[in-house]
């Protein structure tokens, strides 16, 4: 439950960020989910509640992870713009054969050949939604896919301070960076609002998107990643009932047809994964 309510917060989160879009600066958007974001975390966590907080032992890593988040989230909300949201979060739902592949030379994780055959059925997934060159997608799902590697890399950085760092100290620097890199942008970019519900969504985006992320920090610490990840895709159904609700935008059959491929692939890699936690044995592995 708490997974599923995560994914919701993050589709709700989505879909305030496409509405502004249309009339505010993409920049300003992101700028709001953070800014916002950061102080609404910082009523819970913050150096005086929670002492030690700020001491991280890779604060490179910290910050590096920080700005691919940062990045990622730019990139999709400008991707927003022009592309429904089902679309984006079906791009999205490649992450988990990215952090496959980056799994193997960063972490020394090697994909054996049926993951390897998984990742590869799961990238015809995503050619199935975007149909390059064929006339498919408004070239901002580009945008997308560089995303969705930046968001590969940041959920294996997220791995590696797993080690060394609390998930609230990971989560405090994940919004601080943000939040320090687009302070400064805002007098520039700053376009006010022309009516209550653009302010409204604007403080929503923060909301949900602090919330979302306090909700998968509580689920995770109740359950395994490996029986967490399948609800991940539960986010498709948000997001289609909410691009038809709000935009009146029904998603096509390519979207859908590829949708399906990623994510029979994802849940097969996911059942791969566990698969490979049993001990040597018990079951054959890779």
């Amino acid at each position: 439950m708490l997974m599923c309510a995560a994914v919701l917060c993050f589709s709700l989160l989505d879909t305030s960020a496409k509405w502004l879009g249309s009339s505010l600066p993409t920049a300003q958007v992101v700028a709001a989910r953070y800014i916002i974001s950061v102080a609404l975390v910082s009523i819970l966590l913050n150096p005086w509640s929670r002492p030690g907080i700020v001491r991280t032992r890779r604060p490179w890593l910290q910050a590096f992870r920080s700005l691919l988040l940062l990045t990622s989230t730019a990139l999709n909300f400008f991707a927003l713009k022009y592309l429904q949201l089902a679309e984006t979060v079906s791009i999205m739902f490649a992450t988990p054969f990215l952090v496959a592949l980056l799994a193997g030379p960063i972490l020394g994780e090697w994909a054996g050949p049926r993951r390897l055959i998984a990742i590869a059925v799961g990238f015809v997934g995503v050619l199935v939604i975007t149909r390059p060159g064929l006339g498919g997608l408004h070239p901002a799902a580009l945008l997308v896919v560089c995303g969705c590697c930046c968001y590969a890399f940041y959920s294996i950085s997220t791995r590696m301070l797993a080690a060394s760092d609390s998930p609230e100290t990971t989560m405090f620097y994940s919004g601080i960076v943000g939040a320090v890199v687009m302070l400064p942008l805002l007098p520039l970019i700053w376009t006010w609002p022309t009516d209550g519900l653009s302010w409204l969504l604007m403080l929503s985006t923060g909301f949900f998107g602090a919330l979302g992320h306090w909700l998968l920090i509580l689920a995770h610490q109740r359950a395994p990643a490996s029986m967490l990840s399948p609800f991940n895709y539960s986010q498709i159904v948000w997001m289609v009932a909410l691009g038809w609700f709000v935009f009146g935008q029904i998603p096509d059959r390519y979207t859908f047809i590829g949708a399906s491929i990623v994510i029979a692939s994802g849940l097969y890699l996911l059942y791969r994964e566990r698969v490979r936690a049993v001990p040597e044995g018990s079951a054959r592995l890779d």
